[in-house]
């Protein structure tokens, strides 16, 4: 007996550990394949792209694609750094406002009392179930009423909205213990005072999440330049990439360029994720419907 327990301190690693490694290992590669397959695809030349059947790894990288893609850039009537520009500009003001209006909407779930209040929750989860095509043309209806076709807001407005950050930000709220909230009251605080500096603070997980989401959702979109701008001047850059493989007569011609500005629109959502990681780990774990 003692001889087994001493085997067994010093050899802790049992049968079921090795199968968590081996599954966590696996899923691991699995994660990061589609990050290999974007990175070496934007380096293969026109003969390795069209190859079959298709090669996962570069055999002969080139930088053929991106010369190409700054030639497509040339031939463009509006200059490429518009596009970036409006990107960039309706990314992070979209991502301000909707953790923003996310943060208030969590608070007032979480900490306020008022009819309806679990009906409106509940409304938030089924939400979450909808397909964005099932309101396209709501939100087409609502931009154009609204007189917002061709204007930064039309944009903006579609993605202000977001259930998925307004879930995970009220239930990380409720992990906050109410103790914290009346101590902030008998001290004089206001509603406003205990949101900003109580509240906040202790959230900053859930807020870096919400980012994370929110930024991939709206720094890869198309619709909104598709359906609501008809000037070429307020697209994005989502919008002139998909352009460039858009036309039966340059589908393979572009496909490089197509292949060369994917990688570059993928590196800023894999730059936030890094950064944010940790906290969306963290709001995962402390989230949830309890």
């Amino acid at each position: 007996m003692m001889f087994n327990k001493r085997t067994n301190k010093l050899n802790p690693f049992t049968v079921s550990d090795g199968a968590r490694l081996a599954f966590v290992t696996v899923y691991a590669l699995l994660s990061v394949a589609p990050i290999v397959y974007i990175v070496n695809t934007a380096f293969k030349p026109l003969s390795e792209l069209f190859v079959f059947p298709p090669t996962f790894l570069v055999r002969n990288p080139s930088l053929h694609n991106f010369y190409d893609l700054l030639f497509a850039m040339k031939l463009s009537v509006v200059p490429f750094s518009r596009y970036l520009f409006n990107s960039v500009v309706v990314t992070a003001i979209t991502v301000l406002a909707a953790v923003w209006i996310s943060m208030m909407g969590a608070y007032s779930l979480s900490r306020m009392r008022f009819p309806g209040k679990e009906w409106l929750f509940g409304f938030i989860i089924i939400s979450l179930m909808f397909s964005p095509e099932a309101v396209k043309i709501t939100r087409y209806l609502v931009v154009t009423k609204l007189g917002l076709m061709n204007t930064y807001a039309g944009h903006i407005l579609p993605h202000l909205a977001i259930p998925v950050c307004i879930f995970l930000i009220k239930q990380f709220m409720d992990q906050i213990p109410e103790a914290l909230s009346e101590a902030a009251k008998i001290d004089g605080a206001g509603e406003w005072k205990i949101f900003t500096s109580v509240i906040i603070p202790n959230i900053r997980p859930a807020i870096g999440t919400a980012a994370i989401l929110t930024f991939q959702t709206v720094w890869v979109d198309t619709e909104t330049s598709m359906y609501y701008m008809t000037e070429e001047s307020l697209k994005t850059l989502p919008y002139f990439i998909q352009t460039l493989t858009g036309g039966l007569s340059t589908v393979v011609a572009r496909q490089g360029a197509s292949a060369a500005a994917g990688l570059l629109l993928f590196i800023p959502n894999l730059i936030i994720f890094v950064i944010l990681q940790k906290s969306m780990i963290n709001t995962l774990v402390n989230s949830g419907i309890k």
